[in-house]
Order: structure tokens, then sequence, then C-alpha cells
């Protein structure tokens, strides 16, 4: 082949490759264009939808707000409930409690000089909290206690709201809520006559450390000219964690053995100030933990005499003297 042929099949060659380059990097930048143009209207989409979320969010929250009203099982808190919870508390869940803990509550004795009704709250790290603070409660104030529940929670399915209202004595609250229609349900139970177990935290903590607790228990006391109690519980988490269905004991290699668990009540806290100055000292609370010492509602009377006697005995060897023994007497074999 000539020479001069050659070098134009080359150049030909050359030409046709470099328009094959040219019209791939053309397709490649219109996919380019056409997936930005596709990525910039779905972002657009994604915002306006957005938007009409954040818009319709004020009259949905209305909404909920007004049903959580109606979302109250009022027959929970007549007579032959009462009977039927005190009974579940003593009979059922006391006996699963002291398996999977022990328990030990301080600062009771202040409960007793106050005149019902009060609004308790407590900070919330666990589904074990709200039956382990009512076994700490005196008998005459947990039968005429309600528990505050979050009704996009437990009031979701109507069969597990009236159980759970049953086994606790629960009333829907809007955990979103801020005041007004929200709580006119809870401004009639206080008005006649029933005291509240709050969680001020809205949910319960994951991880240490306790959450920010809000304003909601400080108003109710200030527009019903209530005290205050503060509670603090800790070691529930450790035995039911956020997200358990039960508890568990403490696994080990001599055996399984119970959680520690404490329930402290504070001082109350009477209305007096700005409803954010009553939820700093909540806060407090919270923090330091401080209850005066008593005697645990969970110790039986068995036990106390067992103490009593060993003091007593303890007590005799110190100053010298023998404890008397009771007198025995042997079966002849």
């Amino acid at each position: 082949m000539p020479p001069f042929r050659r070098k134009k099949i080359e150049l030909r060659a050359r030409e046709s490759q470099e328009r094959m380059v040219e019209a791939a990097r053309e397709r490649q930048e219109r996919v380019v264009e056409a997936a930005r143009e596709v990525a910039r209207e779905g972002q657009e989409r994604m915002v306006e939808a957005a938007r009409e979320v954040a818009r319709e969010a004020p009259a949905r929250a209305r909404e909920l707000r007004e049903a959580v009203e109606h979302l109250d099982i009022p027959w929970a808190r007549s007579r032959p409930a009462r009977w039927v919870r005190e009974n579940f508390m003593r009979f059922v869940l006391n006996p699963i409690l002291d398996h999977y803990a022990a328990r030990r509550a301080t600062g009771s004795e202040a409960l007793s000089r106050l005149q019902e009704p009060v609004i308790l709250v407590a900070n919330h790290a666990s589904h074990m909290d709200t039956p382990v603070i009512l076994s700490a409660l005196p008998r005459k104030l947990r039968k005429q206690t309600a528990v505050a529940a979050a009704a996009d929670y437990f009031y979701r399915n109507r069969v597990i709201a009236s159980l759970v209202a049953l086994a606790f004595n629960t009333v829907p609250i809007d955990r979103k809520g801020s005041g007004g229609k929200s709580m006119a349900h809870l401004d009639h139970l206080l008005d006649d006559g029933w005291s509240l177990l709050l969680y001020p935290e809205g949910t319960r903590k994951h991880g240490s450390g306790l959450g920010r607790v809000r304003r909601g228990a400080a108003v109710l006391a200030a527009q019903h000219n209530l005290p205050i109690v503060p509670i603090r519980v800790t070691g529930t988490a450790q035995a039911m964690p956020p997200g358990s269905i039960w508890p568990k004991r403490i696994r080990s290699r001599l055996g399984a053995r119970r959680h520690r668990i404490e329930v402290s009540f504070g001082e109350p806290i009477l209305p007096i100030g700005d409803p954010a100055e009553l939820i700093a000292k909540v806060q407090a609370f919270f923090d330091s933990g401080e209850a005066a010492a008593a005697r645990s509602p969970y110790v039986s009377r068995k036990t106390l005499s067992r103490k009593t006697l060993g003091r007593k005995a303890l007590g005799r060897k110190a100053l010298g003297r023998k404890a008397p023994r009771r007198n025995v007497r042997k079966k002849r074999q």
C-alpha cells in the first residue's frame, strides 16, 4: 500500500475516533444535566411537601389535643376498678417486682403531712417506673392517684388503653401540648380530688443523665394551688431498659441477682412564684436526689421484727448480758 494512502486512512481513523469521543462526551454531559434536573425537581417537591406538612401541623396538633380528652377511660376510676387495681398490685405486680429488684423508698414520711390532692412529678427512664412509684406510695394516696400516659403511645389501641388504664389508672395526655383543651380533663380530675403523677421529661430517657423538665406540671400546680412532690427513681433503667418488654435480673458467674432500685421523695414544693422557678426546683432535686432517710414501705413486718430482735440481742451482748433463750424440748428418740 502506498504511503500517502496509508496516511490518509490513519487520518480518517483518527478523525472518526475524535468524533466518537466528542459524541460520548456530549452524551455524558446530557445525562449529567438530566440527572441534575431530576434531582432539582425532586428536591423542590420535597421542600414543597415539607412546607405543606408544616402548614397542616398546627391544625393536626389542635385536632389531637381536642381528641385527647375523648380517649380517657372514666370507668377505670370506678370503685370496682380500684379494687381490681389494688389487688393486682398486691398479688401480681409486687411479687414480680420483688423477683427482679430489691426496692427501697426514702422520704415518704413527707407525704403523710400533705392534704390531697397533690401533683407528683418523677424522672422517667423505664416502663418500670410507674409500678415502682405506685407501690411506694401510701395506700390511701395510691388509690386516689392517676398516672398521665402518652396518648400517642398507650392510646393508639383501645384494648391496650383499657388494660393500661385498669392496671395503673392512666389518663391520656398530649406530650406536645402546651395547655388549653389538651389539659382540660386533667383540670377536672384535680378538681375532683385526684392526685396526678406526671413525668415532666415527656418520654423515657435513653442513656445516662436526665432529660429536660417541661413546665406542664408547674402550670397545673399554679392553676390549682397544689404542692408538687418531686420523685427521683434510680435503677429501673438497668432492670428494664427502654425497648424491653420485660424486666431482667443481673447475670453473673455466681448466678442471677436482683437490681437495686431506689425511690426518693423530696420535700413538697409550694406553688409560689413563676412556673419556671418551680420547675427549676424540681430539676435541682432530680440532679441531687436528696431525700430524708425513712423506713422503706417495701420492707415487710416480719423482716422488721427480725431486725428488731437482732438489734436487741446485740445490745444485750454489748452490755455483757446473755440474750434469753427459748426453752426447747428435746424429743425422746
